[in-house]
């Protein structure tokens, strides 16, 4: 049954993204001028891996301090790969997200705070009905300072009772990172009525909302 689950769970996320494809024409141009608006700051990047991407995106932009969520693939073999084929586990990508914040108002263990309470690590290659390799949990470092602090943050919170069981997360300098296609990004703002975001991903957000709200925007 859970496998039927995990597959009825990829064919209709595979499905509503393509029947979206077409929508969704202006992210491109939101995208261009919001790079412009942080281009001068003194920004910093997270690459985060933890299960859809879509769910990850739509509760880091909810985060104080996140300037910019994008939805993209990290940590495969193949340039530029389709979505399509990452699903299909075949590129060797997992689903992440980037999110750039300003240390200032945000701290980098802060982020790692927020990522291990909205996915489960103990899963390997799965976070609920979602299975595969590209639902794998991991942090892409991007500097020796965050991989330090990723190996502190992952090493205290396996000793927590946050969740049981041997975290299986990886840690890993940043690679082969792509932005996922267009109709990917800002995906719970444009797409709320979607079967997915309805069962899945606005429950996620509601939770973290109520967890982490005095760090809300």
């Amino acid at each position: 049954m859970a496998v039927i689950m995990a597959s009825m769970s990829f064919i209709n996320r595979l499905y509503e993204s393509e029947k979206n494809q077409v929508m969704n024409t202006n992210v491109n141009n939101e995208k261009q001028v919001q790079s412009k608006e942080i281009a001068n700051k003194n920004l910093e990047v997270a690459t985060l891996a933890g299960g859809c991407f879509w769910c990850l995106e739509a509760v880091f932009k909810e985060l104080a301090g996140v300037v910019a969520v994008e939805s993209g693939y990290a940590g495969g073999q193949v340039k530029n790969p389709s979505y399509k084929a990452v699903c299909g586990g075949t590129t060797g990508h997992a689903e992440v997200v980037k999110v750039t914040f300003d240390p200032v108002e945000i701290a980098y263990s802060d982020i790692l705070t927020v990522f291990w309470h909205i996915h489960d690590p103990t899963t390997l290659n799965r976070q609920g009905n979602d299975i595969g390799t590209q639902y794998r949990s991991a942090i892409y470092y991007h500097s020796p300072a965050q991989k330090t602090a990723a190996e502190q943050s992952l090493k205290e919170y396996e000793t927590s009772d946050l969740w049981v069981g041997k975290y299986t997360t990886e840690i890993t300098e940043i690679n082969n990172y792509y932005p996922a296609e267009d109709y990917h990004q800002d995906y719970l703002e444009l797409n709320p009525n979607q079967p997915y975001c309805v069962a899945v991903v606005s429950p996620k957000v509601q939770k973290f909302k109520k967890k982490f709200k005095e760090q809300l925007k």
